[in-house]
């Protein structure tokens, strides 16, 4: 209960238990002006008018006077009670949001500050809990974007690639319409293209929606129109003036209009549409005048307030096409299918160049004097920057062998020195020229080692050319030999390999034998001269045989003898037999065996070569 107090005249306006205010006051304003006027009032006169006052309220309220009291003790104190608020504060939230959108937009900013604190705080508490909606709700929407996708291409596939659209675009062609419209036109029942709201008594226009991807005029205008084709019907023909116009027809385009008591919807469609349409039509005009009919009466030309009519409207906006696409994407799966072969390929060959020019580049780097500084690509090839040595490699044969294509590898080359051991040998062999029974071999610490046989010549100019190769620091030539100590060593194993078989018992050389005599003098002869050229005395010692049979005393003049026949045959060739010794052995030095017998009837050859120089 609140009091108030007019000029000293007590006002209380009083609550009932169902939550209506009841006011009471000693007399209306004219009463309360007269008050004004009248003399003031004692304390008993005020405390009587007190107690006639709660004796009202109690027969009111239905409560004692001493329960009264306390409960304007209760409501009169500042310090309400929480719980009490805690009681009221749902019921009096979901009240207020029925009447408004006020508290919504009152507690905007005390949400959106908790929501902020929630995640500063625990960003894991709001996740968990939208979890579970919002997994399956982006699954739904990738799942759905996915279907309509395919779906849309598979159309627009089979429109475009199919034998039926090969003869729509001739059609297109011949009739002059773009390939777009002929598909519309033969793929399309019917489409309501746009509706149109329109007030019945000012013909002004309530609402109107267009369809997708059509063009519209001026709806204004096309409502006005209507209703002035409407008009003219009505007044230069005899008809019912409750009647109206039914529909119209402009060649592809049909207009059906249906008429309410306060307003007419109006469609524009393009095919032939059946006539449960029409019930569609009348269905969205009475639930319009069921949900909007006193705004339509007090219509001013604000559509804004027609915005609660769109949803009904929009159920009128039908498509209906020949073809219904029950997930059957041939032409979707073929034309992706032909994507990923083309993707593959394109992937497989891009793949197969990539690791060709990994191996090219591998294989460059890895020669001598080669030195790649940098590699890049530009207009589809392949640019090489860096130094190379003119005794290395030409990168080109390298090309070749790595499969690429030359045309695609443009080579950028600064000439430089290298003192890779493998250059510095092939330079070393420029250089000296070694002949073919010479190695020539520089290791890392820089020393030309070389092995095997040449000429006194070239081992002495060698000795002396070495120093101007660069990268060679020594020259080693321990294992190189003077090819005619090799020449030398050849006779010698010629000559003491050499035998000459004679007849039994006499001083006479088998047939045949005696050819073997010119070869052996000549090749003493190369011996004796090797051996002057090297400062080598040579010695030969020219020893006879014989074989088992006969007395051993016989047997030793016998080999004497053929020992000095050989003796003399090569002093009669011109050459000198000085150091030559003639000795016999018998058959001392005989096999046993009477099968090998003619074989020790022979002369044999020893060389003995000494160094003059010691």
């Amino acid at each position: 209960m609140n009091k108030k107090s007019t000029n000293g005249i007590s006002k209380q306006s009083l609550t009932q238990s169902n939550g209506s205010k009841i006011t009471v006051s000693p007399a209306n304003t004219e009463d309360n002006q007269q008050l004004d006027k009248s003399p003031i009032l004692t304390n008993n006169d005020q405390q009587k008018i007190n107690d006639e006052l709660n004796i009202l309220r109690s027969l009111l309220l239905g409560v004692e006077p001493t329960q009264l009291n306390k409960l304007y003790e209760r409501l009169n104190n500042p310090q309400i009670q929480a719980e009490d608020i805690s009681r009221l504060l749902p019921e009096a939230v979901i009240l207020r949001a029925k009447q408004d959108k006020q508290l919504g937009e009152a507690i905007v900013s005390t949400v959106e500050t908790a929501i902020h604190s929630s995640v500063t705080q625990d960003h894991n508490i709001l996740s968990e809990a939208f979890f579970p909606i919002v997994g399956p709700a982006t699954r739904k929407a990738i799942s759905t974007a996915l279907e309509e996708m395919m779906q849309s291409l598979n159309q627009t596939l089979e429109h475009s690639l199919s034998p039926q659209s090969l003869r729509w675009r001739l059609e297109a062609r011949r009739t002059g319409k773009s390939f777009a419209e002929i598909i519309l036109l033969r793929t399309l029942v019917y489409r309501v293209e746009q509706v149109f709201l329109i007030h019945k008594q000012t013909g002004l226009l309530l609402q109107h929606l267009v369809a997708p991807r059509v063009t519209s005029q001026d709806p204004d205008l096309v409502s006005a129109m209507l209703t002035a084709i409407q008009d003219f019907v009505k007044d230069s023909f005899t008809v019912d003036k409750a009647e109206g116009l039914h529909s119209l027809q402009f060649g592809e385009l049909t207009i059906w209009v249906e008429e309410a008591p306060q307003a007419v919807i109006a469609a524009i469609i393009r095919g032939t549409a059946p006539q449960e349409f029409r019930v569609t039509l009348q269905d969205a005009i009475a639930k319009i005048h069921l949900r909007l009919s006193s705004e339509i009466n007090t219509f001013n030309g604000d559509t804004e307030t027609m915005k609660a009519s769109k949803p009904y409207l929009e159920a009128c906006l039908v498509d209906t096409i020949k073809y219904t696409y029950k997930k059957n994407y041939t032409y979707a799966w073929t034309f992706l299918g032909t994507i990923a072969i083309a993707a593959g390929m394109w992937g497989f060959f891009t793949l197969r160049e990539q690791l060709r020019w990994h191996s090219y580049m591998q294989k460059l780097s890895a020669q001598p004097g080669i030195v790649v500084m940098d590699t890049k690509q530009h207009q589809g090839k392949y640019v090489i920057s860096g130094m190379r040595d003119p005794l290395a490699i030409d990168p080109q044969t390298l090309i070749k062998s790595a499969n690429l294509n030359p045309e695609t590898v443009i080579g950028q080359w600064q000439p430089y020195l290298s003192l890779d051991p493998k250059l510095v040998t092939i330079r070393s062999e420029k250089l000296l020229l070694p002949p073919k029974t010479v190695s020539l071999k520089v290791d890392g610490n820089g020393i030309l080692h070389a092995t095997g046989y040449a000429p006194r010549q070239w081992i002495l100019e060698s000795r002396k050319l070495w120093h101007f190769i660069p990268g060679v620091n020594q020259f080693n030539d321990t294992n190189l030999q003077d090819i005619a100590l090799k020449q030398l060593e050849l006779y010698k194993q010629q000559i003491e390999q050499e035998t000459l078989l004679f007849v039994e018992a006499k001083t006479e050389l088998i047939p045949g034998e005696a050819d073997k005599l010119a070869k052996l003098a000549t090749t003493i002869n190369q011996l004796l001269a090797t051996g002057k050229y090297l400062n080598k005395d040579i010695s030969l010692q020219i020893t006879g045989h014989t074989s088992a049979t006969g007395t051993e005393p016989i047997n030793n003049l016998l080999s004497q003898a053929r020992a000095k026949t050989i003796l003399s045959y090569l002093n009669s060739q011109g050459i000198n037999t000085n150091k030559f010794k003639a000795v016999g052995v018998g058959s001392n030095l005989s096999l046993n065996s009477e099968a090998t017998q003619a074989a020790n009837r022979k002369v044999s050859f020893k060389v003995f070569v000494t160094d003059t120089s010691r």
